[in-house]
């Protein structure tokens, strides 16, 4: 039976990738520190299963790889330091520890006997720079030019530190993958992430508008199980060596205004929209190629938005809105 490793085990990504990763022949490991992460009643469950270790340990430890296996086949690189207050707040540790974090895994990497794939977890704020200064083509593909903001800006902290784990994985050797994920949503991700956040804002909300900011940039979702399937798929594909993928969807592109509109339906609660200033940093559109990816895995997505958002619901309703279960933030 392979074995996997997968940093950040606990989080959002992490905990949808090893579930899919159960539906096949795999023995897998998680690793966190639950800095993030939340050690909730899914991780708790998802546990018990005779095929997943929960490691909680600290990725930014000297010699961490001297405390885990040497017979990974597939080792998922997820943990980072996220989020715009987080960044905006602490720019240097964004920078300092996403480095660490990458060197170390590919640290553990190195020692591993026979490794079919490293895949690291970049981000579609890689573009962001390029959309600044030049603008960009869209849907945007991989091969766009990367251009970096201004480095006193502390939001470029994130984008840089992914930069450069991108150069460090192409150059250190290893058989990599790299994904750049593109606006996933879905159970168990955090409350400041734009889908589950208005969700809670109309089920709470006792006025009859809701303030929604940004509300005519632009934007394509992907629902988690396509995402976890997309990555999987592209691990396991020796086509995919050496190469960079965004994940995400190139269709079903709806502003921020109707976003919300489609939840208030969704939840059916009779409000209007309060436009609001567009939220700093935030560009006015995103949506990627996956032409590209489409070459190497044929995949067609099974979750439109409309199905996406009710399974998110349902699953925020049943065990944050209305029941007793800790939400990662």
């Amino acid at each position: 039976m392979k074995k996997v490793l997968i940093t950040g085990g606990a989080g959002f990504i992490g905990y949808h990738l090893a579930n899919k990763l159960l539906e096949n022949e795999y023995q897998i490991d998680l690793l966190d520190n639950f800095s993030r992460g939340v050690n909730d009643t899914q991780i708790s469950a998802l546990a018990k299963n005779e095929r997943i270790n929960l490691i909680n340990a600290d990725l930014l430890l000297p010699n961490i790889q001297n405390k885990l296996n040497k017979d990974y086949s597939y080792i998922y690189h997820l943990a980072a330091v996220i989020g715009v207050q987080h960044v905006l707040k602490s720019p240097y540790e964004v920078l300092d520890k996403n480095i660490h974090l990458l060197r170390n895994t590919i640290d553990i990497a190195r020692d591993q006997v026979d490794l079919d794939r490293f895949v690291f977890a970049s981000t579609s704020e890689i573009y962001a720079g390029t959309l600044n200064h030049y603008g960009l083509e869209f849907p945007t593909p991989e091969s766009t030019p990367l251009t970096v903001n201004d480095l006193n800006e502390a939001r470029t902290s994130y984008m840089l530190s992914k930069i450069y784990g991108e150069a460090m994985c192409l150059h250190s050797g290893l058989p990599v993958t790299i994904f750049r994920p593109h606006n996933f949503y879905g159970p168990r991700m955090g409350l400041s992430h734009v889908i589950p956040e208005l969700m809670k804002k109309v089920v709470e909300i006792e006025i009859d508008q809701l303030d929604v900011f940004s509300v005519k940039h632009k934007r394509t979702f992907c629902y988690i199980a396509d995402a976890v399937e997309m990555i999987q798929l592209l691990a396991e594909s020796d086509k995919a060596i050496g190469e960079s993928y965004n994940i995400g969807n190139d269709d079903e592109e709806t502003t921020m205004g109707d976003l919300a509109k489609r939840i208030i339906n969704l939840i059916g609660k009779d409000i209007g929209i309060n436009p609001m200033p567009a939220t700093s940093g935030s560009p006015e559109r995103r949506c990627p190629s996956i032409s590209k990816l489409i070459k190497v895995i044929s995949y067609t997505k099974q979750y439109p938005l409309e199905k996406g958002l009710q399974k998110t619901f349902d699953w925020y309703n049943k065990n944050i809105f209305s029941g007793q279960e800790v939400s990662a933030v």
